[in-house]
């Protein structure tokens, strides 16, 4: 009887087991490098980025576009995207194994691919595409070319970004973790550290704000500057400033692992396996949101409020929280690892010391983490799901009067450093708006510190400006009728065009932004494609649609979100 119940529980074990370990075990080797040049990194998985987590790694390409990408692995191509922002021009492969790599910010696919994906173009007569390719159609063997490294879409350089992906659940998965050639034997450093005192009654260094102290480097290992003996009370959080750097390069990557233990027991661990694109955003929640808006510096929290739902917690007691009230003195430790195992250790001691000192009352409109909430003020509502925020605060409203740059006051929705889950209905009146002007009316946020504004959308519903937005601040009522700038940059009017190979321009708008483009020659549709972060759109010569060696008529359409259109034209011969 005994050895039939170990072997259910033997077999019990073997099903429950990590499948990501032992993918990541018996997978070492199964992917190659998608370029044939020694591979250095401008950025790596997990890395703490604005509003996500980075899902891939980003490999750098001699400073240059067109180095020619192989597949990492044999498969068949399931899907091309094309997109002015993001991964701009990205490729993806799904392979046997159950994942799929994912090839971002390309210049271009190699012909043939290049040929399937402009037919469905210039048939849809739209330079976004996302395509689904039936299993089959391309067929691929690891190590064949199927692309050119661009800096296409949101990048900031040319350089490569690679993915390795669950093609089931579409999570990214550490590519690290698996052989590719990259080179680390560099630990991570510890910058600093932030204390934090997280409920009534709580203290560190005798007050009630976060106290944040620097490292230095000695004798093998972390310590804090100065190697004070902090003072604490009550329940405390910890956070850490912490980067990874690889052989090679000088980028500042983000962390593998973080563990913080108390009196040597661990209470917190932090591990960047896997990702979930659905919990990409909750980034706002492991970082010191409100810190890095005001700083610029990224502390990585070492607790988990009550709304994070992100699942790279493989330990945690009592959420990463302390509780200090015993007056005696305490040993924390930080350990920090990269993907190759590199690691560093920061000790520090705190003491268990409550001094009186008085919490200020609270001012504004108690909202909770998991409850809806629902602001309803005069000449503005504004309704927040459950799980909006990730912990409970005291929102503060405030109204006052605008200039004739809106038609509605300028509302105040706390402040823009608490950090937005999900978006949220926000309504404001338009009482002074006129009517010619509703559809061009739109919601304006506005920088509390510089007056910058900038569009949150919106329409017209009724007497009220309706959008969805996604962070808190300064909101008013504001209409766009300037229509985009179309600047020429290598065509005139009747004359003969220079650069044979394409013709350009610069496209920018005021506010709302480029919301359609469109150009034809001779009346017939053609594929111009934008760069949204260069502003320029730019039509590369087809020989199989346009004839060399005549005139030709070209029009240009610009429209941007609220529909001002500026339309270009010009007779030019090629």
């Amino acid at each position: 009887m005994l050895h039939k119940n170990l072997k259910k529980l033997l077999i019990l074990i073997l099903i429950i087991f990590d499948q990501r370990i032992y993918s990541q075990t018996i997978y070492q080797y199964y992917y190659s490098s998608p370029l044939k040049i020694p591979l250095y990194l401008a950025g790596n998985f997990g890395e703490l980025r604005a509003n996500h987590f980075h899902t891939g790694i980003d490999i750098k390409t001699q400073g240059r576009p067109g180095l020619s990408v192989y597949a990492a692995a044999e498969g068949d191509i399931s899907r091309i995207s094309i997109s002015p922002s993001g991964y701009g021009l990205a490729l993806y492969i799904d392979h046997p194994n159950g994942t799929t790599t994912v090839y971002g910010h390309l210049s271009k696919l190699r012909d043939d691919l290049t040929n399937y994906v402009k037919s469905i173009q210039y048939e849809k007569k739209s330079f976004n595409v996302d395509i689904s390719i039936p299993k089959g159609e391309f067929h691929i063997e690891k190590g064949e070319l199927v692309a050119f490294s661009g800096n296409s879409g949101s990048s900031g350089g040319p350089h490569l970004h690679f993915e390795i992906r669950d093609t089931q659940t579409e999570h990214p998965e550490n590519p690290l973790l698996y052989n590719l050639g990259i080179k680390d034997d560099l630990a991570p450093k510890i910058l600093s550290v932030m204390i934090y005192p997280l409920s009534e009654g709580s203290q560190v260094a005798g007050g009630i704000t976060p106290r944040r102290v620097e490292t230095v480097f000695y004798n093998g290992s972390y310590q804090l500057k100065g190697n004070p003996v902090i003072s604490v009370f009550g329940e405390i959080g910890f956070s850490i400033q912490t980067q990874d750097f690889l052989n090679g390069s000088m980028n500042r990557c983000g962390i593998y692992e973080v563990t913080l233990k108390a009196d040597d027991k661990t209470v917190y661990i932090f591990r960047m396996d896997q990702l979930s694109f659905d919990e990409t955003r909750y980034v706002n929640s492991l970082m010191d949101y409100s810190y890095y808006q005001k700083y610029h510096r990224k502390m990585q929290k070492s607790w988990v409020e009550p709304g994070n739902e992100l699942h790279n917690y493989p330990l945690l007691v009592n959420r990463g929280l302390v509780n200090f009230n015993d007056g005696k003195t305490h040993k924390m430790s930080y350990i920090v690892k990269d993907a190759y195992g590199n690691s560093n250790k920061l000790d520090f001691s705190v003491i268990s010391k409550q001094i009186d000192v008085k919490w200020p009352d609270h001012k504004g409109i108690l909202v909770q983490y998991d409850k809806p909430f629902y602001l309803k003020e005069e000449g503005i509502e504004a309704d927040f799901e459950k799980g909006t925020f990730y912990s409970d605060f005291w929102m503060d409203f405030q109204e006052t009067a605008s200039n004739n740059l809106f038609f509605s006051p300028i509302y105040r929705i706390h402040h823009d450093d608490v950090p937005v889950q999900k978006f949220y209905k926000l309504r404001i009146k338009a009482d002074k708006l006129p009517e010619k002007l509703r559809d061009k009316a739109l919601i304006a946020i506005i920088d509390e510190e510089s007056a910058h504004k900038w569009s949150a959308g919106g329409e017209y519903e009724n007497g009220w400006i309706v959008t969805k937005a996604r962070q808190l601040g300064r909101f008013a009522v504001t209409v766009d009728t300037v229509a985009p700038v179309i600047t020429p940059v290598n065509i005139q009017n009747r004359k003969t065009l220079l650069d044979k190979r394409k013709i350009s321009f610069k496209i920018t708008d005021n506010f709302s932004g480029i919301g359609n483009y469109s150009g034809t020659i001779d009346d017939n549709w053609v594929l111009f494609e934008y760069d949204a972060k260069n502003n320029l759109l730019e039509y590369y010569f087809d020989p199989e649609r346009i004839t060399p060696g005549k005139n030709h008529h070209l029009k240009l359409e610009v429209s941007d979100v609220k529909g001002n259109k500026k339309i270009y034209e010009a007779d030019f011969y090629r």
